[in-house]
């Protein structure tokens, strides 16, 4: 019946697990999801595509929530509506600072709120932070997986291409990596008393000094190095979720 699923998302109401992992492709839902025991797609709406299944026993969710920080808060919330307590979202990012390599991972430790979305529903001075026990978790699990990693504040950004307005730079700020929806998940996180944090997968250089153009060949997010970093964040994600369910819950000090 229709009025047992969410509106936006057409997720249950009821019965998901209490742990998600949050990603923007449907694709790579559907690929970190072949990673679980007794994988199912629970709906698949718009860009929401979602799944349930089992990392090392731990019943969790893998969900897909498209481009845009908009669009992604959606899902943030109705999977919050349906239970979900735990939050991690796992994507791709460029670096923002030197010695950050294509393929390394970005643990954020928080985000600039330049999404587009919570302007609109909170005063700019709210802060996206993510959860400590978050950065711990994915810390712990990109050592275990040996994956080179860093952490770092990421800039959320709502458009992807330079336009005719001049970018505010944050040269000299020390930021990691920049992206599109990681502080949407932050901000509707710490409203809403849920564990969340991110994990970013570099597949190329942001700042302008970084970019060798000549070299590069220009943005290209489809190379190896970039796959086999996916790979790693894929376990890496899921593996935080389960130390984060082992140690800790939503409300524990750490």
């Amino acid at each position: 019946m229709t009025q047992d699923l969410l509106p936006i998302t057409r997720i249950p109401r009821t019965g998901l697990p209490a742990h998600a992992v949050v990603v923007g492709d449907p694709v790579r839902a559907a690929a970190v999801a072949a990673l679980l025991d007794g994988a199912e797609e629970v709906s698949y709406h718009r860009e929401y595509r979602v799944f349930s299944g089992s990392w090392k026993g731990l019943p969790v969710v893998v969900a897909s929530h498209g481009v845009g920080g908009p669009g992604a808060i959606l899902l943030f919330q109705e999977l919050a509506d349906a239970g979900v307590r735990t939050f991690l979202r796992f994507g791709t990012a460029g670096a923002m600072r030197p010695g950050i390599g294509d393929g390394d991972l970005v643990i954020a430790e928080a985000a600039v709120r330049d999404d587009g979305v919570t302007q609109q529903l909170l005063p700019p001075e709210y802060p996206a932070v993510s959860s400590p026990e978050a950065v711990i978790a994915l810390q712990r699990a990109a050592r275990e997986a040996n994956a080179p990693h860093h952490r770092g504040i990421v800039w959320t950004r709502a458009a992807f291409q330079p336009g005719l307005l001049p970018l505010f730079s944050y040269d000299g700020a020390g930021l990691a990596a920049i992206e599109m929806e990681l502080s949407a998940l932050l901000v509707t996180a710490s409203l809403r008393g849920l564990v969340a944090g991110g994990v970013l997968v570099i597949d190329g250089a942001n700042a302008d000094e970084l970019v060798d153009e000549a070299a590069t060949g220009g943005y290209d997010p489809h190379r190896e190095v970039v796959a086999a970093g996916v790979e790693r964040g894929a376990v890496v994600s899921l593996e935080a979720l389960r130390l984060l369910a082992q140690e800790y819950r939503p409300g524990d000090a750490v």
